[in-house]
């Protein structure tokens, strides 16, 4: 970074400090924002654009090779006139990261000549023409596409340091993705009748990055073509030199059909199981010698003095309108051993054992006792009984992460008319969010780039793609000069396209 750029950024955090100090609040017979003497005129010579951090992730698709990685691996054009197979994935990639919602948004973006500069493009495809672009996908397709964003991945991966590469964490889940859209082929109707499509999400929990992401009628289980998908996953993480893989989902994907095999391979797994009256009755049977208390997690003590709770507003609603109250009051853990009737090996079983406090109103009910089950294959040595329900708690992290892909990036907002279209539009959707991992994973850690790991989506934009900036053509060189401090943020955005522009490939 530039000594001049350090000055500037210590000029305008000096003047940020001194507008937002509470000492100055003087009594005002104006409003606050009043605004001024506004007027708006055309800039003749100046292009800027809103999202100033974009540059940021060019240069990082640049230095991972992703787009010549793209047009290796996906082959949907006879001839380029004038865009590549990478050209089209990066646009609507792009769009996303720029806080497009929609492929509408596309044209919003080709009408920019500062965001057509910006890219150094001269034009970008439209919404039609990106729509025609999905259209041609089929499945097969869309699995090269997944597969050649996983090289990427692997060469990420690779240049961690050996200790973030001891366990891969891989996480399975399905979801609905409810639609309007009544004419959009492959849609049907899921288990509690909403209309849409049963994305299955595979992602890797060590970083919460999307590994594979497939499009299924809404009439789907949720284990549909699961395994296919996870043991593509595995293979994945043992290319990338992971020294174990451990898969992690909830009941659905408890498929004791492949307990066998995967032990075999060398595959750990922890699986939620379903509490089927055969493991509660034996659950029953267990002396209260073989029951031990389950110790949850303790949040470490406070630095500064604890703040009075406030009242539970809804909890004395509850009780006001007597509804039926649930309150946990003890948890108990026991292990057993399992042989399912499709495996020849045996397996840990771990028993959680709730009791619940049924409340009514004023009275106090019967109390009530509640079992889940988990299986493993992990050795007591490796993964206490305990730690079991903690790992497979954990799991939870991934509702976070298909929140994130429904709502922030928007990747399952199905926008064309057939299931493999959509699927294709899903792949290149969390693209944007895997980018976002990447820079996390790829920048040195002095430059705080970790945080974005945990960084939701739009706090990501607003943080740090959602700066203004100019854009310049000096030369040889594409400039964004950044017309807004953005916090902290814009040192890291300056010191991040340094270490980039000086690291034009994967090393």
């Amino acid at each position: 970074m530039k000594l001049n750029d350090t000055e500037i950024i210590v000029r305008r955090q000096a003047e940020l400090e001194v507008r937002l100090d509470p000492r100055w609040q003087p009594e005002t017979v104006v409003p606050v924002l009043s605004g001024g003497n506004l007027s708006y005129e055309m800039s003749a010579r100046v292009q800027a654009i809103d999202c100033g951090g974009l540059g940021l992730m060019v240069l990082l698709a640049r230095h991972l090779g992703l787009a010549a990685t793209i047009d290796e691996h996906l082959h949907l054009l006879k001839r380029h006139l004038p865009y590549h197979e990478s050209d089209h994935v990066l646009n609507m990639t792009y769009n996303i990261l720029a806080g497009g919602l929609c492929l509408e948004d596309l044209e919003l973006r080709r009408q920019d000549v500062g965001y057509l500069e910006a890219l150094g493009a001269y034009r970008i495809p439209d919404p039609t023409t990106a729509g025609d672009f999905l259209r041609r996908f089929t499945t097969g397709d869309v699995e090269k596409l997944m597969d050649a964003l996983n090289k990427v991945r692997r060469d990420v991966w690779i240049a961690q340091p050996k200790h973030r590469r001891k366990l891969a964490l891989i996480d399975v889940d399905g979801t609905i993705q409810e639609t309007t859209g009544e004419c959009k082929e492959g849609a049907d109707f899921a288990y509690d009748g909403r209309w849409g499509y049963a994305p299955l999400v595979i992602s890797l929990a060590n970083s919460q990055e999307v590994l594979y992401t497939v499009n299924r009628p809404a009439n789907q289980p949720s284990h549909t073509d699961a395994v296919k998908w996870l043991d593509k996953a595995v293979a994945w993480a043992r290319s990338s030199d992971f020294d174990k893989v451990r898969l992690r989902g909830d009941t659905d994907f408890s498929l004791t059909t492949n307990f066998d095999r995967w032990t075999r391979e060398g595959v750990e797994f922890v699986f939620g199981i379903d509490a089927n009256p055969s493991f509660v009755n034996r659950a029953k049977t267990l002396s209260e010698a073989e029951w031990m208390p389950l110790k949850r997690r303790v949040a470490p003590p406070l630095a500064t003095a604890p703040r009075m709770r406030p009242i539970n507003v809804k909890e004395e609603k509850v009780r006001e309108r007597e509804f039926t109250n649930y309150r946990l009051v003890d948890e108990k853990i026991a292990e057993i051993a399992y042989s399912p009737r499709k495996s020849e090996g045996a397996y840990r079983m771990i028993i959680l054992k709730k009791l619940i406090n049924v409340e009514k109103g004023q009275q106090r009910l019967e109390d009530e006792i509640r079992y889940f089950f988990y299986v493993t294959n992990v050795s007591n040595d490796l993964l206490k009984a305990e730690a079991v329900v903690f790992e497979s708690n954990a799991r939870c992290h991934q509702e976070n992460l298909i929140e994130q892909l429904k709502n922030g990036v928007r990747a399952t907002q199905m926008p064309v008319g057939d299931l493999v279209s959509n699927w294709a539009y899903m792949v290149i959707g969390t693209l944007a969010w895997n980018l976002k991992i990447w820079m996390g994973l790829r920048l040195p850690e002095e430059h705080g780039a970790h945080a974005l790991l945990k960084m939701e989506y739009r706090r990501f934009l607003n943080t740090i793609i959602k700066i203004p900036a100019q854009i310049l053509r000096t030369g040889r060189r594409l400039v964004y000069r950044l017309l807004s401090l953005g916090g902290h943020w814009s040192r890291f955005i300056l010191e991040a396209s340094d270490w980039l522009r000086q690291r034009p490939k994967t090393v």
